[in-house]
């Protein structure tokens, strides 16, 4: 199943109200600049702190009530959850979230503040996702794929049509990619309404899952992760959404950890915002010269998620 613009414009009309309209900044001026005419949009700044509200109340809104009523669960490296959490406690429903270990201790505990059972599984998302399958088998909970679900597909475009609202001389957007969710809906969402837009996905070198899948025309599962941005550290994506990335998004770039604490600290320096290290990807790109834009060309790097870790 596939995601389309419509799906994404009738995202847009379901969660109106529940999420924010996230601001957008010009990179410069600034004392270190950026190559390029860069925009930044802030979508640290939604609610829970990341771009995840948007598919996960689409999704929830998308189901029969019936099939929700015995409540929500997922599995997340942090972001996802906070998001299944919020929908679930605006909706007077329980969320079961399923975490690896490596997740911060801030994120579990926001977590609860919302009201969600968290329960700590494995060393990696994918650990946490079969004991979040699991769950839901025995428990009759409805489960909220992180990346795969077409509906959160759906929801996260609905960032795409929200840049482009905004930024309508966007020539390339820089996305963030842990499992794909984000740049196969904005992706999508771009691409029809402006078909020469180059969507460019920006990776961990820590957890290649979408760059190593294109490479070989097939998902792929990574043998290990070893990235310290946990967001963006699934071993292997969903085939729903690599075939969507595979039809819209145009290349692939990596960035190492390092390379995102340093973007992180920028952001932190530069335009007092805090983002964690995948929320950072897209500025690493270009502060490493890993993408590097033409002058005239209008670059929105997507700033995906709050956080400290990159400037603690």
């Amino acid at each position: 199943m596939s995601v389309t613009i419509a799906d994404i414009e009738r995202a847009q009309a379901r969660i109106a109200g529940a999420v924010r309209r996230t601001p957008w900044v010009e990179a410069a001026p600034a004392r270190a600049a950026l190559a390029g005419r860069v925009a930044l949009k802030l979508e640290c700044l939604q609610v829970t702190g990341s771009f995840k509200p948007r598919g996960a109340i689409n999704a929830l809104r998308s189901l029969d009530p019936a099939a929700a009523a015995r409540g929500l669960v997922t599995a997340s490296g942090g972001n996802h959850g906070l998001a299944v959490a919020f929908a679930g406690h605006g909706a007077g429903l329980p969320a079961t979230i399923f975490l690896p270990e490596t997740v911060p201790a801030a994120k579990v505990a926001a977590l609860k503040s919302w009201g969600a059972d968290v329960r700590i599984e494995g060393a990696v998302w994918d650990d946490s996702n079969r004991a979040a399958l699991a769950h839901a088998q025995s428990s009759g909970q409805a489960y909220l794929h992180p990346f795969g679900d077409p509906a959160v597909m759906a929801g996260q475009g609905t960032l795409g049509l929200e840049i482009l609202e905004q930024i309508p001389d966007a020539d390339t957007l820089l996305v963030a990619i842990g499992g794909g969710g984000l740049a196969a809906g904005v992706a999508t969402a771009a691409k029809a309404r402006r078909p020469g837009i180059r969507i460019v996905g920006i990776e961990p070198t820590g957890a290649p899952t979408l760059y190593e899948s294109h490479r070989a025309g097939r998902v792929v599962t990574l043998d290990r992760v070893t990235t310290a941005a946990g967001t963006l550290a699934p071993k292997a994506t969903d085939p729903r959404t690599f075939a969507v990335i595979e039809r819209h998004v145009d290349d692939f770039i990596l960035v190492d950890d390092e390379q995102m604490r340093t973007a992180a600290r920028w952001l932190w320096q530069e335009h007092n915002v805090a983002a964690e290290l995948s929320g950072a990807a897209a500025v690493a790109a270009l502060m490493a010269g890993a993408y590097k834009p033409r002058a005239d060309e209008r670059v929105v790097a997507i700033v995906c998620g709050v956080g400290t870790d990159g400037i603690g």
